[in-house]
């Protein structure tokens, strides 16, 4: 027994004389980086604080690193955080899992912000067994292959490379489960978008990535390849988008991986930098041009992406497409806003250049209505659009479709830490580490990205029964006000009053013959944040005044 005792005694000490000796290694450690940091930080040139602060200056840098988590998980209110707030962001978490989504005690929404959208409930809302369904839409009816496609919300372009290879399995699972589509984004088609039978819509960029030739012009062969698949139903032409409008995308040296060199055709591990437009479209009619051209042949519909900005620019192309036959018009406008999205960009491109969305998808609507284009053009809303209350007011807006890209990503996990540039993001989704990937479960998510979409869906039902109507598409921008600068709303209709307008052949458009008939009544459309002023008529634009008949010619 006094043996055992004795072992016991033994071992105790050593390991405390051990312990002992670690601890004075470590802080020895500790001193001897002191004294290196010191002599290192006193005769650096390049950081003006380590400097004259040796050692402890560093520590400012440090701060400054875990600021950013600090205030995520500890300080900032729910509403408060840019991009997108923790109130946001938690109700994409829950729809995703499909979990309780109500809230409890009141709202914690500040209704009394200028600016902000409130929906007017009706006094008798629809009753459960009078909604109905969004009703299918047609997109090209004057391509061979028209896509027709009842969904209200979509996922907006991001590309393999962008995310990472099980992010992207994920979104194209989910998306064939909910029955939307997926947007290629720039970087191409590849195996992983067509595995699934996902609807897909390919997405063109300047760069001409996966349908390009050797010197990077665009390949009718190419194209054809594409659009053999069954799977890829349209095709959008990327002019700008909302990170970056009027320069190119922008994929780091760290993901260019032997695999993305391979589908994009560039060199491995070099910055893949796209031209800030498509070289071969300098003005509107080489736009039309190129628009025609992939419709030929592909044979599917054909859009653009863009961030609206010039004003006038809309007149130009509505007025060129009026001159050349509706059969011209693009089939589909997506209008991208200016509040960034999940690409590298220059810091003034991101926060300073372009229209956002509040701005210019009424814009775009109000001149197709304006030109009596509104059927023949489809319109998509995409840019910060992750919510209920965010796609029911582009539906009131006037939007067909609604996309998104960030609202997916925080279904598959996203925590908004800000590294999707850094090939560190520690969700796996914008990375290509194998150790951050792993997180990533590909079956799991897939459910959760359908979720998020069935939900959200489901509750822009509910504020449209709430408004008074059957179904989201019939919601109209009266039923939404707008709060002003003195706490009093004011309707979305007087803020944007929707010009009178006559469009004959209504949804069925005849492939042989067409004609638009419109009479212009023009009003001034004042900010969401000025006082209402009283609407002052405007003559229509010359090119309208004769109500010009459109015949698109046979094909």
């Amino acid at each position: 027994m006094l043996s055992m005792f004795d072992s016991t005694q033994d071992f105790l000490l050593t390991s405390l004389q051990l312990m002992s000796a670690l601890f004075i290694f470590v802080i020895g450690l500790a001193a001897l980086w002191g004294v290196y940091a010191f002599i290192v930080d006193s005769t650096q040139k390049s950081q003006a604080i380590r400097r004259n602060y040796p050692v402890i200056g560093r520590f400012r840098y440090l701060f400054e690193r875990l600021g950013e988590f600090f205030r995520q998980y500890f300080f900032a209110m729910d509403r408060e955080e840019l991009p997108f707030n923790r109130a946001q962001r938690n109700w994409v978490y829950r729809a995703a899992k499909d979990v309780d989504n109500t809230v409890a005690f009141g709202s914690t929404r500040n209704l009394t912000v200028p600016g902000q959208v409130i929906f007017v409930n009706c006094p008798f809302p629809t009753l459960g067994e009078d909604a109905v369904p969004s009703q299918p839409i047609t997109i090209g009816p004057f391509a061979r292959q028209p896509y027709t496609i009842a969904g209200l919300f979509h996922i907006s372009g991001m590309s393999y490379g962008a995310i990472s290879k099980p992010a992207l399995e994920a979104l194209a699972s989910g998306a064939a489960k909910a029955g939307c589509w997926l947007n290629t984004g720039e970087g191409g088609l590849t195996r992983y978008h067509l595995e699934r039978g996902t609807d897909l819509v390919f997405q063109i960029g300047t760069a001409k990535y996966g349908v390009r030739d050797a010197a990077g012009n665009l390949s009718d062969e190419r194209l054809q390849t594409v659009a053999a698949h069954p799977q890829v139903r349209m095709f959008e032409i990327k002019l700008s988008q909302g990170a970056k409008p009027g320069k190119g995308g922008i994929l780091p040296a760290v993901k260019v991986t032997p695999e993305i060199a391979e589908i994009r055709g560039i060199p491995v591990g070099v910055d893949s930098i796209s031209p800030n437009r498509h070289p071969d479209v300098g003005n509107t009619a080489e736009l039309l041009d190129l628009i025609e051209r992939v419709r030929r042949v592909t044979g599917k519909p054909v859009g653009f992406k863009v961030v609206l900005g010039a004003y006038g620019w809309l007149d130009e192309l509505l007025g060129m497409v009026h001159a050349r036959g509706v059969a011209s018009a693009p089939d589909f406008i997506t209008v991208d806003s200016a509040d960034g999205g999940t690409g590298a960009a220059p810091m003034p491109l991101m926060d300073d250049m372009g229209l956002p969305l509040r701005v210019s998808l009424p814009m775009l609507v109000d001149k197709l209505n304006e030109y009596g284009l509104r059927e023949r053009i489809r319109v998509i809303a995409s840019g910060k659009l992750i919510t209920p209350a965010d796609v029911a007011w582009a539906l009131c807006i006037g939007a067909d479709f609604i996309t998104s890209a960030r609202g997916f990503m925080f279904a598959l996990g996203c925590i908004q830490a800000l590294q999707c540039n850094k090939n560190t993001c520690p969700t796996g989704i914008t990375t290509h580490q194998r150790k951050f990937q792993r997180g990533l479960h590909v079956p799991t998510k897939a459910v959760r990205v359908a979720a998020y979409v069935q939900n959200l869906s489901k509750e822009v039902g509910i504020i449209a029964h709430a408004c008074g109507v059957r179904s989201p598409r019939e919601l109209r921008r009266f039923h939404a006000h707008l709060v002003q600068a003195d706490g009093r709303t004011i309707g979305l209709d007087q803020f944007y009053p929707e010009s009178e307008r006559q469009i004959v052949a209504a949804l069925s458009w005849p492939r042989d013959q067409i004609e638009v008939v419109h009479a212009s009544e023009h009003r001034s459309r004042p900010s969401p944040l000025e006082p209402l002023r009283e609407p002052s008529l405007e003559p229509p634009i010359a090119a309208m005044k004769s109500a010009p008949s459109l015949r698109a010619p046979a094909e």
